[in-house]
């Protein structure tokens, strides 16, 4: 995984931005840095593999939406726009089987399938910009009580008024988890997942709304519902949990998030808990990677990098362990491997482009980020160091709109248009970039008029 330069875990967690109309993009901008993703190209491509046959069976293309998580304990899930489906870690970390996992990305899919997201994405645009991408998880962020008031002016009401963009009604629940259920089951997959995802909440609505997991309150539960899935489920009847591909991507994925998210130590004495050895190496090397014990990191992961030598994953995860401790040129390498192995992974790109920067090879570094910024704007980190590699090449007005994008990510809308500007005035008028830094330059103008 890539480290955030100012965290402990080696997460990215990135900060919105993208562009749906720079209107809403500056509405949001107090509010856009308050809730981030956890952005690692392993953790993105096991869920995408489980995601697959749902999302195929919905009718949507799993090379099109995206599964990302958000760097929240809470449970909860949601689809803002047609093209992504966030899982919150807290989540995923309570998941026991790749069946449960797998009916909440069906049911989330089923609300981009059957249209519910229609009348929200008339009211909320697209949010398939960098500013557009980052509104909209603060329009979550604030439903969950992190400035909704601020996020209520978007739809120019009350601050209730993201609540009610979040909150799907109960005939839409209904609706989501027939479709969930039949996507499962097209896909394989054992339907008794979806019932066994609401038995965690089972009992929330009978506490405060403070006190209740986000999930209950953006999906309204009720016996009714609950009665009607598992009617669903017996109609349809149940799949053998038999898939080899997804169960392993499941321990894979919860393994290496929960290594993260929980102490090192907890990690340490659970490791046999997985049936896969790969697994069991990966997150010893993360848990002794956070305790600052590189040797044994090292030596977990080349282990499991002999198990399955062409895993871009590991060699990007070797490539982090010695990038954090200072071993440039050797993570360059490690980097380097992963890249060949996964090309066109924005994720792994970073990584090797931000230790070519470090070691000094900034024409290279250059190239290797910008390829991943045109995969994928998410990555606020990719972006200060291309920023960097613009800034030491001498391309000031191409540094200038990069670290525009790379604030305005983070919702510093002030010091955004403080280099859109000046990212204008050194720029061929009429430019992609130019407009770029004109897009960010519009916004702040506007958020400045609002403040």
């Amino acid at each position: 995984m890539k480290t955030a330069p100012y965290g402990v875990m080696w997460f990215h967690r990135v900060f919105r931005l993208t562009s749906i109309p720079a209107l809403i993009f500056c509405l949001f901008a107090q509010t856009a840095s308050a809730q981030g993703l956890l952005r690692d190209a392993d953790l993105e491509y096991g869920l995408k593999q489980l995601a697959a046959p749902v999302l195929t069976a919905a009718g949507l293309s799993p090379s099109r939406v995206k599964i990302l998580v958000v760097d929240d304990s809470s449970l909860n899930a949601f689809v803002i726009s047609t093209d992504a489906i966030f899982l919150h870690y807290g989540l995923i970390n309570r998941m026991s089987n790749a069946a449960m996992l797998q009916g909440v990305i069906a049911h989330e899919a089923a609300h981009i399938a059957n249209g519910h997201l229609t009348r929200r994405m008339n009211n909320l645009a697209s949010a398939r910009t960098a500013a557009g991408f980052g509104i909209a998880l603060a329009a979550v962020a604030a439903a969950a009580g992190g400035g909704e008031a601020g996020a209520g002016v978007l739809l120019g009401t009350q601050s209730s008024a993201i609540n009610r963009f979040l909150r799907h009604t109960r005939a839409e629940e209904a609706s989501a988890d027939q479709s969930a259920v039949r996507f499962m089951r097209s896909a394989g997959i054992n339907p008794a997942g979806m019932s066994q995802v609401l038995q965690l909440f089972r009992g929330q609505e009978l506490l405060a709304e403070t006190r209740q997991d986000p999930y209950t309150r953006s999906h309204p539960l009720s016996r009714d519902r609950m009665r009607a899935l598992e009617g669903y489920v017996a109609a349809y009847g149940n799949a053998p949990n038999d898939n080899a591909t997804a169960d392993y991507w499941f321990e894979r994925v919860k393994g290496k998030l929960s290594a993260y998210t929980r102490a090192p130590k907890w990690t340490l004495r659970r490791l046999n808990e997985s049936p896969y050895q790969d697994v069991r190496l990966l997150r010893e090397a993360v848990a002794e990677h956070r305790q600052s014990r590189t040797k044994q990191a090292l030596a977990a992961i080349d282990k499991a990098i002999t198990l399955r030598p062409n895993d871009p994953f590991y060699h990007d995860q070797r490539g982090q362990i010695l990038f954090e401790t200072r071993n440039f040129s050797a993570a360059a390498a490690a980097y380097g491997r992963a890249v060949q192995l996964a090309p066109n992974d924005a994720l792994i790109l970073s990584g090797y482009g931000r230790a070519l920067l470090v070691e000094g090879n900034v024409n290279k570094a250059k190239q290797v980020l910008e390829k991943a910024r045109i995969i994928d704007f998410r990555d606020g980190t990719m972006l200060r160091d291309l920023s960097v590699a613009y800034a030491k090449s001498g391309q000031k007005g191409m540094a200038s709109v990069v670290t525009a994008e790379r604030y305005a990510l983070r919702g510093r809308m002030k010091d955004a248009g403080i280099h859109a500007k000046r990212a204008v005035d050194l720029l061929p008028e009429g430019s992609g970039p130019w407009q770029r830094a004109q897009d960010v330059l519009i916004a702040s103008e506007r958020a400045a008029k609002r403040r």
